[in-house]
């Protein structure tokens, strides 16, 4: 016990797996940045006329990258697995970087049609993001600091799209709309020099990690971790079905699915609902644009400080922990959404704070379902967040089609308050299913049994004793 409570004493202390939540961070960072340059830049780009797209040609053109990303959100997590997080990053957003550098030089030789095919790679790398990064957080991270070191990480792709909000107009007028490409491309390439060398997929890779730490790490997982995780991935047989048959994960799947269909259509659909019925154009003010998401990347660290006390406390358990900020995060955007239907066209201003308030207070699900899958499964995170990814993205992609064929007409408040009700609805049933069926507990299927293999050392000795 003495040496349990020195290594407790310890985990305050900063270490070499601060550093790799500091690098999982700055990918998310470059990764998102990355992803949003082309929503600003084309922007920039219309006012040249070989680049006066239509209004059809630009939502093709936005979202190629996410047809790309759904495609690997379930393959990330088994590669993730057997090549190691660290292979599965490095290898998407490099390519990713090298992609979005030659992004002005393909548009010049190839137009619309091959920007199209580029952003599509871009997405199939920037893929593996999410589910290796669950992957890496469950190697590096103990069980205590899952809650504040996986929202550090996280908030990554909030800060990334601050960023390239706040800087794509001065980028833009410095060096031309190639320049947001030339930026975000080049820092994704300087990160990818820096996680080749100081990167790790597991503590056990590390060259830098003291013995102390390491010791902490692996002390702080023992109890979720048995000898057959420890086995190289490839001798270890994956749950499918196990996932599939567990009310746990199937509830993670829906509230994520809610999650994101509330996100995006908060994100693509609410600018437009501002301007056609409010009069107030946010997409054209930077300032404004960028506003929600810096109020949800300060409330992330409110909700991640709120949580770690609680959890430090013995008056409340993990699940209770989990479940209450997932409700804060989900149940009074829900609310907010509901009331900004009914914002008068006078009162602009109120619009833009309860818009800022909804995206912003959905941070509390940073220590809600976002870190559950390590919760359910430390072994299979990166898996079963691309499981979810991909529900979820699905659900994104669904929300503009779901809204164009509600609101048949902009200007029409009643069309856009069954949006708002709708998306309201979709909260409500997504943190439903996650209160009543989500768990924290590590599940059975998290320990695999190893593959059988026909010349295996023991049926050798076996037969040697016949």
């Amino acid at each position: 016990m003495v040496k349990n409570r020195r290594f407790e004493n310890k985990s305050s202390e900063y270490g070499i797996r601060h550093l790799q939540i500091l690098l999982l961070f700055s990918a998310l960072t470059v990764g998102f940045a990355m992803r949003v340059n082309l929503s600003v830049a084309i922007v920039a780009m219309a006012e040249f006329p070989e680049y006066n797209w239509s209004e059809r040609i630009k939502s093709l053109v936005l979202s190629s990258f996410f047809w790309g990303y759904v495609t690997t959100q379930v393959p990330a997590g088994p590669l993730a697995r057997r090549f190691g997080g660290k292979v599965t990053i490095l290898t998407g957003l490099s390519v990713c970087s090298v992609l979005t550098v030659l992004t002005p030089l393909c548009v010049r030789l190839g137009g619309w049609q091959l920007l199209c095919a580029v952003r599509l790679l871009e997405g199939v790398f920037q893929g593996l993001l999410f589910p290796s990064c669950h992957t890496v957080i469950s190697a590096w991270v103990p069980p205590n600091e899952r809650a504040t070191m996986g929202n550090f990480t996280y908030v990554g792709y909030q800060f990334g799209t601050i960023v390239m909000l706040a800087t794509s107009g001065l980028l833009a007028s410095m060096g031309g709309w190639q320049s947001i490409f030339y930026a975000s491309g080049a820092a994704g390439c300087i990160w990818s020099v820096a996680y080749y060398f100081w990167g790790a997929s597991t503590p056990a890779q590390s060259k830098s990690i003291s013995p102390e730490e390491r010791e902490l790490i692996e002390l702080g997982q023992a109890s979720e971790r048995s000898e057959n995780a420890e086995l190289p991935s490839h001798q270890q047989i994956t749950p499918w079905l196990s996932f599939f048959r567990t009310p746990a994960v199937l509830a993670l799947i829906a509230v994520q699915s809610s999650f994101a269909f509330g996100f995006w259509t908060l994100l693509t659909q609410i600018p437009s609902y501002m301007k056609n019925v409010l009069g107030k154009d946010i997409k054209a003010n930077a300032l404004l644009s960028a506003l929600p998401y810096t109020a949800m990347f300060v409330l992330s660290f409110v909700f991640a400080w709120l949580s770690k006390r609680l959890q430090r406390t013995d008056c409340v358990s993990l699940s209770f922990n989990r479940k209450l900020f997932n409700s804060i995060g989900m149940l009074s955007p829900m609310c907010l959404l509901i009331a900004l239907g009914y914002v008068p066209p006078s009162m602009d201003t109120l619009a833009v704070i309860l818009l800022t308030l909804t995206v912003a207070i959905g941070s509390a699900t940073n220590v809600g379902f976002l870190i559950n899958h390590i919760d359910l499964s430390p072994n299979f995170a990166g898996i079963i967040m691309g499981i979810c990814n991909g529900f979820a993205n699905c659900m994104s992609l669904a929300a503009p089609l779901v809204v164009g064929g509600i609101v048949t007409d902009k200007n029409n408040v009643q069309q856009w308050r069954q949006v708002f009700f709708l998306a309201a609805g979709i909260y409500f049933v997504g943190n439903g299913l996650f209160v009543i069926f989500g768990r924290t507990s590590v599940q059975p299927w998290n320990e695999p049994p190893v593959k059988q293999r026909s010349n295996s050392t023991a049926e050798l000795e076996a037969q040697n004793e016949k």
